[in-house]
């Protein structure tokens, strides 16, 4: 078993956060705006909402999340809800994920295996993952509904 340490590759880690920053940009063209809330439904089983956190002159947090599975009881098993919240650097124009599924902070790396048995790359596979779900909600976007929480 190899011992060494994972490095996370800093150019694929950049990549990545910048195309997630414009992705949510496409989905969010207001993600200055804390008290507005975006929603949409795919399809009968399907809802996700993209939630303002908090805003700044450099700074967005967003929370994104899947609400709803249609015939499993309330909400379904919360493996089965992904939830991440992701900070938008406007500065630099990327988009990091900074908690998921209720880690509350992500490491670059984890040693492996681990009492939790994240990935020795669990936060670059966290916006990986993050790139995948905003492409699907990006082709899905003409079902997308704003509600502002200010009223």
């Amino acid at each position: 078993m190899n011992k060494s340490r994972y490095v996370p590759k800093l150019d694929n880690m950049h990549k990545v956060c910048e195309l997630n920053y414009a992705r949510l940009l496409s989905l969010l063209p207001d993600c200055d705006t804390e008290s507005l809330e975006y929603q949409f439904q795919v399809n009968q089983t399907l809802k996700y909402q993209l939630k303002i956190l908090e805003s700044s002159r450099y700074t967005s947090s967003v929370e994104m999340s899947q609400q709803h599975f249609a015939g499993q009881g309330s909400d379904g098993p919360d493996f089965m809800r992904p939830i991440v919240v992701v900070r938008l650097y406007h500065d630099a124009q990327m988009a990091e994920v900074i908690s998921s599924q209720h880690i509350a902070a992500l490491k670059p790396s984890y040693e492996y295996p681990n009492s939790k048995m994240y990935q020795r790359n669990e936060k670059e596979m966290v916006n990986m993952f993050l790139g995948e779900w905003l492409q699907f909600c990006l082709k899905h976007s003409e079902q997308l509904q704003v509600t502002d929480l200010s009223s």
